[in-house]
């Protein structure tokens, strides 16, 4: 099994477009669906029974639900002596449930034989994702396409395939132990503040590029940095989860539960934290003037806002050289947020580290006056149509410089 790379988390996938006569109960209660060829190959040619999870992904992340079950893999003509008719069993879950005609549908196989459902509305960013991942044709139909992951076609588990991953519950583990001395040495109490974390990620980064003298783009320094403040700190999440879990909890249910909600909110809270402290020091190099989370009108605080909230409140200063920038980790439907920000500012900008956003919802905050900032190699996951009118963080910055030029 090869590290870092999508056979290290699936040896194979089967994807379909879902049809009525599969998922619509007033047509059909069967709960299964037709083998092919490709599938025989992934799963054998004798009965099986697998463990399975199913997931329907959401762009609301209230309405993400999961599931778990079995699935039985069988021959329907196994007593026939020469004619076979694979089907493939699953009980009944409230994922399948709330699947529709149309929804598409990718069938893992994982290296522990379980087997893993997943489901996206069609023309959703969840879909976009599951397409890219795979590396599935859009216009796939109701029979399976089953691939294999091998040399010829896995796929590096990059920033962006790191996140469609986690947004299936599949964690994507970085470590590095040759650096728990150091950050032990650093934290001996645990984890400091994100600032500080941050702060600390750079400097580990620097020692082998010396970022404030590098020639790189702003685009990829920036996931440079997340991607090394991601390995540390699970790194340092590993050692002291394992540092808990040998002291025990003693028989406490509430105990455990608060443990475990305490390693959720962090890590969910870190990410974000973590992508503005980068961003903040990508425009402190480049000698960009902003404020950070100040209050605007109606208790809203943007991220950034450029020159700076003083400008910004004064009436004078023309708007035409104002500009905000939201930051989010990953957009779900929260981009929405942004556009009740910065009242003086017509058009807004977001930035995001999501990739292979549905063309539907690029659409949507076009129309809405929010250009969205992507970082040039996450673009590659998006269509040729959305790459147009996306723009890079060096563009950006750019596009800042030059109103503060003239803002002088």
């Amino acid at each position: 099994m090869k590290k870092g790379f999508l056979s290290e988390y699936f040896e194979g996938v089967a994807a379909k477009r879902l049809s009525a006569v599969e998922i619509d109960s007033q047509i059909s209660h069967q709960h299964e669906f037709n083998g092919v060829n490709g599938l025989r190959k992934m799963l054998g040619n004798d009965r099986q029974n697998f463990k399975a999870s199913y997931i329907y992904i959401s762009e609301s992340e209230d309405e993400t639900l999961a599931d778990e079950g079995t699935v039985t893999w069988y021959d329907a003509r196994e007593n026939h002596p020469t004619r076979t008719e694979y089907r493939l069993y699953y009980t009944g879950n409230d994922v399948l449930y709330k699947a529709e005609q149309g929804d598409l549908l990718v069938i893992g196989k994982k290296p522990d034989n379980e087997m893993v459902f997943m489901l996206a509305k069609q023309g959703t960013t969840p879909e976009s994702q599951l397409l890219w991942l795979f590396n599935i044709e859009e216009d796939i139909g109701t029979k399976f396409a089953v691939k294999e992951f091998e040399d010829t076609n896995d796929r590096d588990i990059s920033y962006s395939a790191g996140i469609i991953l986690e947004h299936l519950g599949i964690e994507v583990i970085k470590t590095d132990e040759n650096l728990l001395d150091v950050i032990l040495q650093e934290f001996p109490a645990g984890f400091p503040s994100t600032k500080l974390f941050s702060e600390f990620a750079r400097k580990i980064f620097s020692r082998s590029s010396d970022y404030k003298n590098s020639s790189e783009s702003p685009d990829n320094l920036l996931v440079s940095w997340m991607e090394q403040e991601e390995i540390l700190f699970k790194t340092l999440e590993k050692y002291m989860l394992k540092e808990k879990l040998n002291k025990g909890f003693s028989d406490d249910v509430d105990e455990f539960i608060k443990f475990s909600l305490s390693v959720h909110n962090r890590r969910k809270a870190r990410v974000g934290q973590a992508l503005e402290n980068h961003m903040e020091e990508i425009f402190r190099l480049n000698n960009i003037k902003y404020s950070r989370g100040e209050v605007t009108e109606n208790k809203s605080k943007p991220d950034f806002v450029f020159p700076g909230i003083k400008e910004y409140r004064e009436e004078k200063f023309s708007s035409a050289l104002l500009n905000m920038l939201g930051v989010k980790s990953t957009c779900k439907d929260r981009w929405r947020q942004v556009l009740s920000e910065a009242a003086r500012i017509k058009e807004k900008h977001l930035f995001t580290l999501e990739p292979s956003i549905s063309e539907a919802q690029t659409s949507e905050m076009k129309a809405s006056n929010l250009r969205l900032v992507v970082p040039v190699n996450i673009q590659k996951t998006y269509t040729a149509n959305q790459q147009n009118w996306l723009i890079g963080l060096n563009d950006f910055i750019e596009l800042i410089k030059g109103k503060q030029a003239k803002a002088m």
